[in-house]
């Protein structure tokens, strides 16, 4: 062996540390095991302690006897929701299809006039000379389709509601349109007929919109 060389079993500077960080490890573990056993130990003592004074609080206990039972009510059923029903139902009869088709229902008269089954020819004739004057208007112009199905909808509900027999619907020529054509004419005839408070109309006078408007009648209130 070489003068001032190590011996080959001899531990490294580097080893030293580790082997105390390993003790301090060890140590750390050892205390945290013996900590958690004697927590463990303490609660098991409280709880006995506590069991010992509930018995020796309540004193000798028996059983119930199983006679005189009621056994309890079944539970009552879920309520029965009318009013979102009722709502739903209206929501439904409100709803207006695109998709009607409205030609064959409409008389083929130049103006394409309406009378549902039961109403005579006579009253078509009296609302196309103004004999029925028109106590409210709704103006469909610059609205989109949706907007405007939703819009005669409430207007047509509002109107029965108040009693109005005769209402103006304008749904406009198409002059405004990029096509020129009346976009909401069609559908707002497709859209009356299928409304039950609607029992007639007819394309509106020249004083009152013309080919832009229709002349609506609808049915009186129900008592």
């Amino acid at each position: 062996m070489k003068h001032g060389a190590k011996p080959d079993n001899a531990p490294s500077r580097l080893g030293l540390a580790d082997l105390g960080k390993l003790r301090e490890r060890l140590k750390d573990e050892t205390e945290r095991r013996e900590a958690e056993r004697l927590a463990a130990e303490q609660a098991a003592q409280r709880a006995r302690e506590e069991a010992d004074v509930f018995r020796s609080s309540v004193g000798q206990v028996s059983a119930l006897r199983d006679r005189n039972r009621i056994e309890p009510a079944a539970g009552k059923p879920s309520p029965l929701p009318v009013q979102t029903l009722r709502n739903d139902q209206e929501t439904l009869a409100a709803s207006l299809s695109d998709e009607f088709d409205v030609e064959s229902l409409l008389d083929t008269d130049e103006s394409l006039s309406f009378r549902r089954p039961g109403i005579g020819m006579d009253v078509v004739k009296k609302l196309r000379r103004g004999e029925w004057v028109p106590q409210d208007k709704l103006d469909l112009h610059g609205l989109r389709s949706e907007e405007a199905r939703e819009a005669l909808s409430e207007f047509l509900r509002r109107a029965v509601r108040r009693g109005v027999r005769c209402v103006r619907v304008i749904h406009g020529k198409g002059n405004g349109s990029p096509d020129k054509l009346p976009v909401l004419k069609g559908k707002v005839r497709s859209w009356l007929v299928q409304k039950e408070e609607v029992i007639a109309f007819v394309q509106a006078r020249g004083a009152e919109g013309g080919a832009g408007a229709l002349m609506v009648l609808l049915r009186q209130p129900r008592a």
